[in-house]
């Protein structure tokens, strides 16, 4: 295993990527800030979906802001949990960029277990397809700690069609749609040193709660909008204290589990279709055969507080992009 995790990149350069054994309609062509509509239509209002919300995220914050960014502190890492451990990956790479120094230390052993899935009915802020059902993980696989950033995205693609670059390549990636998440793991595994791809939702759930059964991987909460919730405060990037943007990965609490922006800077893409939850028991979930739109999770800088729950998810075109979702790698365990 240390052998193939330091080569993982060392024969990405020159590499085409293999065909997709599934082909989506192709993407439109990109006009200036097209990627940056979906939120900024919404910005100024607050929506309360019903149960079954619509094709877009319920991702509308309301007017008032409440708060001092300036407040916000980093924390430092928890102390190594026994579910979970770190695993380092070399930056070492023919592409010559320092920039997959990131990559060091940059996953986590995620151990099988079983948990609620969903949330209970007396959840503040729930939605009605959130149905809570137990669900088993019954392989360990690794978890990015961190979504994946511009520089990362970059360093394998060749471009950068982020919205937010001012604050450098530790920014998340945004605006690339589920398809591009899907080229950039071909390439990414064309290496052939290791098999990279998406989560599906039961294992971002799972890596996400941290053997927690509360709202937020590290605890409840006390605010559904904008208004600053203590917990969320310190776990992640919302509508109450981005300042209506993308924020360098990690400058948050991790949760017990030592991964960072489950709750808020950017929504993650994930494998499966969008469907209905069962309420009977799952082991190793991955989704219905098709659906409205692929899931997206985890909440953005644009999110308010009720959409960072660990529970809070929603559905977007795969060949549809945005500046509030990005995605992170899960590693397999060969």
């Amino acid at each position: 295993m240390k052998r193939k995790q330091e080569n993982i990149f060392s024969r990405i350069e020159g590499i085409q990527a293999p065909p997709s054994p599934i082909e989506f309609p192709e993407s439109p062509p990109r006009k200036q800030d097209d990627c940056k509509k979906p939120a900024r239509l919404l910005e100024n209002a607050v929506i309360e979906p019903a149960d079954n919300h619509p094709t877009g995220p319920p991702q509308s914050p309301n007017d008032e802001v409440s708060g001092d960014p300036a407040e916000e502190r980093q924390a430092p890492e928890p102390e190594p949990s026994p579910a979970a451990k770190d695993v380092g990956i070399s930056r070492r790479t023919r592409l010559g960029a320092d920039i997959f120094g990131s990559f060091n230390d940059s996953f986590v052993l995620v151990s099988p277990g079983t948990f609620s899935m969903g949330s209970p009915e007396y959840e503040t802020g729930r939605y009605g397809d959130e149905t809570l059902h137990e669900v088993t993980i019954s392989k360990e696989f690794y978890m990015q700690k961190t979504p994946v950033t511009q520089g990362q995205w970059k360093a394998v693609m060749g471009n950068n069609p982020a919205s937010f670059r001012d604050e450098g390549a530790d920014l998340p990636i945004e605006c690339i749609s589920w398809n591009e998440c899907e080229e950039f793991l071909r390439k990414l595994n064309s290496g052939k040193e290791g098999k990279y791809r998406l989560p599906t939702e039961a294992e971002w759930e799972y890596a996400c709660r941290a053997g927690s059964g509360t709202p937020f991987g590290n605890g409840e909460i006390s605010e559904v909008y904008c208004g600053r919730d203590a917990v969320l405060w310190e776990s992640g990037w919302y509508c109450g204290n981005s300042d209506r943007k993308s924020r360098p990965v990690a400058g948050k609490a991790p949760n017990e589990w030592g991964i960072y922006d489950m709750h808020g800077n950017i929504a993650e893409w994930c494998r499966d279709w969008y469907g209905d939850y069962p309420s009977e028991p799952r082991t190793d979930p991955g989704g219905p055969a098709s659906g409205p739109g692929k899931v997206v999770r985890g909440g953005s800088w644009f999110s308010n507080a009720k959409n960072c729950r660990s529970a809070a998810r929603f559905h977007w075109p795969p060949n549809r992009k945005s500046d509030f979702i990005g995605f992170r790698l899960v590693r397999e365990v060969s």
